[in-house]
């Protein structure tokens, strides 16, 4: 009898999905270094805390405390709130992002402050289940870290048990996080006369965030802000998002009727006085992406937008440390034939000729420029942009910044030499021209086996 052949005994392993992940911890690696002993503080809707993604979150939640992030988590209640009081036959106003917390609706807090608390804290022990780290106990602490005062009388109207944030125990707080805590506060904060008052959970988010020195504050949003009509605001200055978010408000005549929008008038301000006061960045997230905060917080591109006190990308001259950036840019069109070979040893030093896009501090673009301070010409040369990158302008926005630059020192041309780009540069105001254009010692340097063209730009003031 033949025996029967294995069939399986060649046939690989089907690994994709492994190779997936493996090759995004690759990529993951310098953030996971990068965020080891930073704090975050996260503010927590109340709806999340009803939410089916409530286990997604604090599982993802013990990871990064097991990552060595300290984490501060500020939950609101509002939903919470809601429901019981309209079972209780009650309700109370809300003006302006704030509830007009009388005696029921206090007591109404502070019991759903207790419930929610107690769920998180079950929550967050339970480790990572159906993993090795399945019962990897977190230390979770909650207490009167929170110092407030009456909000008072705005407009005649007595908020009552409504108060705002006078104090965070900064000291307090930090040796929890120095000692490991997940860190729990509830949206109240007591007085010194021992009273007890309702504050936002977004108000006590960023107030945590400045008096811990935060370096990250994150604010789970229904709707990211929008930089145009159709594009969703990746990344801003403070002042840049402040500008958008006071035309918004202008433009939008139903902006009062927007529940969107009064979540964002209510939650910017907070975010730009964050980083005003310190905060080295603030992150919106979608509420409904389950994976929005790892993707944030692991990836270059991240999933919201991030809010920082000056530009997140920029343009700036090149340094010495940026060789290395620079060489993985332009490696692989040097190997192709798009651009000019050049040495390390030749980048170093001509590397104050270059100048760099740099995103979340990594160099994303770069390019350069051989002033000829005899013939009043520039040179602009090895213009590259990473791969996941182009087509978003960044070359652009390189060579308008070095003409720019040229014209400012009195230089009244730009030339350039290219072998399969030069369309691009036409629509760019360049025209091609003859050797002879070139002056005398760039004729003499000019490389025949490359046969590239070139190209001119007369620049105006």
């Amino acid at each position: 009898m033949t025996k029967a052949k294995n069939t399986t005994q060649n046939v690989l392993p089907d690994n994709t999905s492994d190779n997936f992940a493996i090759d995004w911890f690759r990529a993951a690696s310098p953030y996971i270094n990068a965020h080891r002993g930073k704090t975050l503080v996260l503010a927590l809707p109340g709806e999340w805390l009803r939410s089916d993604l409530l286990p997604t979150l604090t599982h993802d939640l013990t990871l990064l405390s097991h990552l060595g992030l300290r984490l501060v988590v500020c939950f609101g209640l509002r939903a919470q709130v809601e429901e019981e009081l309209a079972r209780d036959n009650k309700s109370s106003e809300i003006v302006a992002g704030r509830r007009v917390t009388d005696a029921h609706a206090l007591r109404t807090i502070v019991e759903a402050a207790g419930t929610t608390r107690t769920k998180l804290e079950s929550c967050l022990s339970m480790g990572l289940p159906n993993t090795p780290m399945a019962g990897a106990r977190l230390s979770v602490s909650s207490g009167n870290y929170v110092t407030a005062q009456p909000f008072g009388v705005h407009n005649g109207l007595d908020f009552q048990h409504t108060g705002s944030i006078r104090e965070v125990h900064a000291t307090a707080i930090t040796a929890l996080l120095d000692a490991g805590h997940v860190v729990l506060l509830p949206p109240l904060g007591h007085s010194v006369t021992g009273d007890v008052f309702n504050v936002t959970a977004n108000e006590l988010a960023s107030a945590c965030a400045i008096a811990l020195k935060a370096d990250k504050l994150v604010f789970l949003v229904n709707e990211l802000p929008m930089s145009s009509p159709q594009e969703v605001l990746r990344q801003a200055s403070a002042s840049r998002l402040e500008e958008l978010m006071a035309t918004s408000v202008r433009n939008d005549a139903t902006h009062a009727n927007n529940a969107s929008n009064n979540e964002l008038e209510s939650i910017v301000p907070q975010a730009i006085e964050a980083v005003r006061q310190g905060v080295e960045r603030v992150h919106l997230l979608l509420n409904e992406d389950r994976n929005a905060l790892l993707c944030e917080m692991f990836t270059r591109d991240g999933s919201g937008t991030l809010i920082t006190a000056n530009q997140w990308e920029h343009i700036r001259a090149a340094t010495i440390n940026d060789v290395g950036g620079i060489i993985e840019l332009i490696e692989p069109l040097q190997a192709n034939g798009t651009l000019v070979s050049r040495s390390r040893e030749q980048l170093e030093l001509d590397i104050e000729k270059f100048v760099v896009s740099e995103r979340d501090g990594t160099v994303v673009a770069c390019a350069a420029m051989y002033p000829d301070d005899q013939t009043g010409e520039v040179e602009i040369a090895c213009i590259a942009t990473h791969p996941a990158y182009r087509g978003m302008g960044r070359g652009d926005e390189l060579l308008t910044h070095l003409e720019n630059t040229a014209t400012k020192q009195g230089f009244t041309m730009a030339r350039l030499q290219s072998t399969r780009t030069g369309h691009w540069f036409v629509e760019r105001g360049y025209v091609e021209s003859a050797l002879e254009s070139l002056p005398a010692s760039r004729q003499s340097s000019y490389n025949s086996q490359r046969n590239s063209k070139i190209y001119q730009k007369t620049l105006r003031k």
